[in-house]
């Protein structure tokens, strides 16, 4: 019985495939194919606002736009993933993704990449970075088990460092213009009239547990007083409790005072006069001098 001189040995890791190596050549082509095209087609300013103009006009989008949740004893306000992408497809010839490059179940970790990528003028900004498989809550670190949970901290982590990184490709005008025309949307309304808009926030809000004395609270005013600013801070709020960025009692911390009190010291700040500070143990009562004999 014969031997060949040499046994085939089993294919190492440094081994390119024929699937892997047709993938890298598609990777590459379509590259240079978004370069060609980016080039061949720029993007016109004026065109670009004019989409996000638009975009920035809808409801729809406003409602999405902000994030709000408090951290510190005080609270974080800013752009959301929405809002970013968004901006992405009126700027146009711009490409953003997040992977999973590695998942460690030993170290409980997964590394993660975020980039966009100005196509047009071949600016690029890149995020890695890692996320834990665990959680802060009731005030200390939970480890993830559960393969769901994991993957909607991954997630939830990604969108961050994207909405960063597109933010990164974009010019900052374009973005604070995007900003003040949702604000102002969402300060419009849908074309309802100003009571109706209050009247709808409190029952929104009424769904969640939360009566009309807690939005007094938050808003330092009585409802009789509320503006269009003030219903689009507590639809921003509301989103945001929807998307599990913020609990209720962290939104609305229990009222240290009622919705008459709020109301009493409105109406006298209209008319003048100012209320004794609620810690002043004299407040209420009549003062004698000294050697009065009373």
């Amino acid at each position: 019985m014969s031997f060949p001189a040499q046994m085939p040995t089993a294919p190492g890791a440094d081994r390119i495939g024929q699937g892997t190596a047709v993938e890298q050549s598609r990777a590459v082509a379509e590259v240079q194919a978004a370069i060609y095209v980016a080039r061949q087609f720029p993007r016109d300013i004026g065109r670009s606002r004019a989409s996000m103009q638009a975009a920035c006009g809808s409801m729809a989008l406003a409602e999405k736009a902000f994030y709000d949740f408090p951290r510190a004893g005080g609270k974080v306000t800013g752009p959301t993933i929405n809002l970013a992408k968004t901006l992405a497809q009126s700027y146009g010839n711009i490409q953003y993704g997040v992977t999973e490059m590695r998942r460690d179940d030993e170290y409980r970790q997964s590394e993660m990449q975020a980039w966009a990528w100005d196509v047009e003028n071949n600016t690029r900004h890149v995020l890695t970075f890692i996320v834990p498989h665990a959680k802060f809550a009731r005030g200390k670190v939970e480890a993830l088990i559960d393969l769901r949970d994991i993957y909607e901290n991954n997630a939830n982590n990604g969108a961050r460092r994207l909405r960063e990184a597109i933010f990164a490709v974009i010019p900052d005008f374009f973005i604070a213009e995007a900003e003040e025309l949702c604000k102002e949307t969402l300060a419009k309304g849908d074309g309802k009239p100003l009571p109706d808009r209050v009247d709808g926030a409190v029952k929104v809000f009424e769904q969640l547990g939360i009566n009309a004395d807690r939005l007094e609270q938050k808003l330092g005013r009585p409802r009789a007083q509320w503006n269009g600013a003030d219903i689009a801070q507590l639809l921003i709020t509301h989103k945001s409790i929807q998307r599990r960025e913020i609990a209720v009692d962290e939104a609305f911390p229990q009222a240290r005072i009622t919705g008459g009190e709020i109301k009493s010291k409105a109406s006298a700040k209209t008319s003048g006069s100012t209320p004794p500070p609620d810690d002043d143990p004299w407040a209420g009562q009549e003062v004698r001098k000294p050697g009065s004999g009373n």
